[in-house]
């Protein structure tokens, strides 16, 4: 993928990149908007060394990247505006390809990975009410005027907040995956494989929209569709929780992965395992979940004094 800030880069630096990030995506299951993502913060930092040191560096000349030459490269990048989290994710980015790179050529990144990374506040999820996700899902099937395409919007909303979803995995499922069966086998980020409980709401929103839907449902074809035919694309199913939200009186924070962290988060009040949520939801570290669901210490206390031989 060329870009004007691609073509500052030596031929010997683009391809290591795209050796990287091919590795990323073959051996690590890495999602095609992780890589794209990834790909554009080590072409900005490729692309600032370039004006950095007055023209395109080769491998040998990335080796000898410095301590002061990455202050200036994060300074320059808050300088645009960039915000810490994003820096922060910048520089994990880079990081990430100098460890690959230096593995390779024989060099000692420890300039590179030294750098420390920006301290920011991380953002709690915040989830929907019980009766405020009950009802987006309700006010949902009124934003169209077409039956099928507003059960389609109810369907998908509904395995969102019945199943945890993320709206990718919602819009992943094929022809092959109907009609629903009592658990779902999901492969979410990094390739991650997790078995879903599918409730009988969920199957059941699904099945009325299948009932509705003019298009033939084909193994291989994209379970939900656009009115055209195709696969439905995410930005419809946003803008119809948008038009629920506003007349619901919601937050911006009510968005379709709202409707994730609420599965979690009600899931958990209601005495869920937060084990079990954490495999629900596909997390590899026990942390993420907590931070997903917005567990406070005094949940945790109730947990671990009910739960523990020795509380």
């Amino acid at each position: 993928m060329t870009t004007p800030a691609t073509t500052l880069i030596s031929p010997a630096c683009r391809d290591a990149l795209e050796q990287w990030l091919a590795g990323l995506a073959a051996l690590q299951g890495a999602a095609e908007n992780t890589v794209t993502a990834y790909r554009g913060d080590v072409v900005e930092f490729l692309a600032f060394m370039t004006h950095h040191f007055g023209g395109p560096q080769g491998l040998g000349a990335l080796a000898e990247i410095s301590t002061g030459d990455m202050r200036a490269w994060m300074a320059a990048t808050r300088a645009t505006g960039t915000g810490a989290r994003s820096l922060a994710r910048k520089l994990s980015a880079v990081k990430s390809f100098y460890t690959w790179l230096a593995e390779r050529q024989g060099f000692e990144p420890t300039a590179v990975l030294s750098a420390r990374s920006p301290k920011f506040q991380k953002k709690l999820p915040r989830p929907l009410a019980e009766d405020a996700a009950r009802a987006v899902i309700e006010t949902v099937e009124f934003q169209s005027t077409t039956d099928w395409v507003a059960a389609r919007d109810v369907a998908v909303v509904t395995l969102l907040y019945g199943c945890g979803l993320r709206i990718s995995e919602a819009l992943g499922l094929t022809g092959a995956d109907a009609p629903l069966p009592a658990v779902l086998r999901i492969t979410g980020k990094g390739g991650k494989e997790r078995i879903v409980p599918v409730l009988p709401a969920a199957r059941a929103a699904v099945d009325r929209y299948l009932r509705l839907c003019p298009h033939p449902q084909e193994r291989a074809a994209p379970l939900f569709r656009g009115v055209r035919g195709g696969a439905l694309n995410a930005r419809l199913i946003r803008s119809a929780m948008a038009q629920a939200r506003a007349q619901l009186g919601l937050p911006a924070s009510a968005t379709p992965h709202a409707l994730r962290h609420s599965f979690a988060t009600h899931l958990l009040e209601a005495g869920g395992d937060l084990r079990a949520i954490q495999e629900l939801l596909g997390h590899a570290s026990l942390s993420t979940t907590q931070a997903y669901t917005a567990v406070d210490t005094a949940h945790l206390m109730d947990v671990y004094n009910r739960a523990h031989p020795k509380a």
